[in-house]
């Protein structure tokens, strides 16, 4: 989120504009409102490494909120914008946040926060109240209006902190060192991402995800550092995000899967009424993408899509062009960054071909903040390779397939099954919408596999529709990964980066407690 010298060399070139409205923010003004901030966390008595909190949803002030951060040598952790207040509360707390900026859209929900966060010294409302009791709460606009717009004295180097998503247990803090350095110097991890996916000067990026997430961090941060141009969706719509490349010109994009399934489930005459000739570069990441999905989009978009994979933890990548893949059908791509290796519960490694823990020799070192117990949990014994627990195989190719999370794992009558492969199936059907399989209580078997499915307008939830998805299921997967049962709901908890929120699924069947995810 640093501009560094565009500010200077292209002051009238749009930084950012929000979709929305059509509403441009200049490199000028971006750098200007972005020092103001810094002024405002250095007054509060933040120092280099110390944290704080943003908790909005996409809208103007966003980005200026990360690159004070990343100019003060700060630690910013931005916080799921649909989480409730005591979730809020845990990260903000758990991160150590002294300032926790928020929206007029999420202030009764921050106001619950800053009473269970006595760490907390300021909290600034974008679009806020001008007065309150509570002194310290502040309205951001008045509490920057006399701050210096030119950059603070002694500008270092700042990075965010992020949270894992909390879909199998509590959202984790991961910290990496942060090297004590001018702002415009990049982390090496960025300026590898820069390469790999092909960023320039006078780009045009569309970022349709919550900004809160890793993925449009680094890419409208690269944006930036780059000179080039973000179009922020304040949500995703598939038609306004066709238009939008059409309009602005868009040459790079990133993606989660489920916005491909959500853009070839329109009308042909919707898909196809707009100019997407100008881009480059769409990357796709966050969760595995069903082949089927992939090569429907292959076929629409062609060459331009690009598969990655990489924890938030920043573990290793591998990448996948559409040439590679239609090759290969690879769930991902050739290993490019840090050795992978394939291993079982006992650290032995697992043949070509068959599933086991994915372990990275570690490209950048992190840690789980204040957890050493989650840190050791995804460390080697011998302290060289971590993981987060997805699960897959290598072919002899070193072509990376993505089978699932090993916390979804249902072992049923003593047989492990990845729900993933059945759910890549159901999503296919031209009356689903979306679907998550978990495992549910057996009294003889332990688990057994259960599908719940959102279907498309329309369609009801019937027996005749049920028993038509469980033949779909049964021709085309093995006995024991098809459903025994299918439930109905009008929207699955997927999170707005596409990741299924399985834990709230999960304890519906098994009830708070003894859910089996740890």
């Amino acid at each position: 989120m640093y501009p560094g010298h565009y500010a200077k060399q292209h002051p009238d070139r749009a930084a950012f504009v929000m979709a929305g409205t059509g509403e441009a923010i200049s490199y000028r003004d971006f750098e200007a409102r972005s020092n103001a901030l810094a002024h405002t966390l250095r007054a509060m008595g933040l120092q280099r490494l110390d944290h704080y909190s943003i908790f909005m949803e996409n809208n103007n002030r966003y980005l200026e909120a990360c690159s004070a951060g990343e100019r003060s040598g700060l630690f910013y952790t931005c916080v799921n914008s649909y989480l409730t207040a005591q979730e809020v509360a845990y990260i903000v707390d758990n991160s150590e946040s002294q300032v926790l900026i928020t929206s007029a859209a999420k202030y009764d929900i921050a106001v619950e926060v800053l009473a269970m966060c006595d760490r907390v010294k300021l909290m600034l409302v974008v679009d806020g109240p001008t007065d309150h009791q509570d002194a310290r709460i502040r309205n951001y606009a008045e509490a920057l209006a006399d701050q210096p717009t030119e950059p603070i004295p002694d500008e270092r180097l700042g990075t965010p902190m992020l949270y894992s998503s909390g879909t199998t247990g509590r959202p984790k803090g991961i910290i990496r060192p942060l090297p004590d350095q001018d702002p415009s110097e990049e982390m090496p991890l960025f300026v590898f991402l820069q390469q790999l996916w092909r960023y320039r000067e006078d780009m045009v990026y569309l970022s349709p995800a919550p900004l809160y997430h890793s993925a449009p961090q680094a890419a409208v941060g690269l944006t930036l550092r780059n000179g080039g141009t973000a179009i922020i969706m304040e949500r995703f719509d598939p038609v306004q995000y066709l238009r939008l490349i059409e309009e602005h010109q868009v040459t790079h994009t990133q993606l989660v899967p489920t916005m491909f399934s959500r853009m070839l489930k329109l009308p042909e005459s919707e898909r196809s009424r707009f100019d997407l000739s100008s881009l480059e570069i769409a990357v796709h990441a966050a969760a595995p993408c069903p082949p089927q999905v992939k090569e429907q989009m292959i076929d629409w978009w062609g060459p331009i899509i690009h598969e990655y994979y990489g924890a938030t933890e920043g573990l290793g990548f591998t990448a996948c062009d559409s040439h590679e893949w239609l090759a290969h059908r690879g769930t991902v791509g050739k290993v490019i960054l840090g050795d992978l290796h394939i291993l079982d519960d006992d650290m032995n490694p697992m043949p070509p071909g068959q599933p086991g823990t994915i372990w990275f020799e570690t490209a950048t070192d992190f840690e789980y903040h204040n957890d050493p117990d989650k840190t050791a949990e995804a460390t080697s014994p011998d302290g060289t390779m971590t993981t987060v627990g997805d699960v897959g195989y290598v072919d002899d190719d070193n072509f990376l397939y993505l089978t699932d999370r090993k916390t979804f794992m249902i072992i049923s009558g003593g047989v492990n099954i990845y729900p993933q492969e059945t759910e890549n199936l159901l999503i296919t059907h031209p009356k689903v919408t979306d679907a998550a399989v978990i495992g549910v209580p057996n009294a003889d078997l332990g688990e057994e596999v259960k599908a719940i499915v959102q279907l498309v307008p329309g369609v009801e939830a019937t027996d005749d529709v049920t028993e038509e998805l469980l033949a779909f299921c049964n021709k085309h997967l093995s006995r024991q990964k098809v459903p025994r049962s299918i439930d109905y709901e009008d929207e699955l908890p997927r999170l707005p980066t596409g990741k299924l929120y399985k834990r709230q699924l999960r304890d519906r069947y098994w009830g708070e407690g003894a859910n089996k995810i740890v």
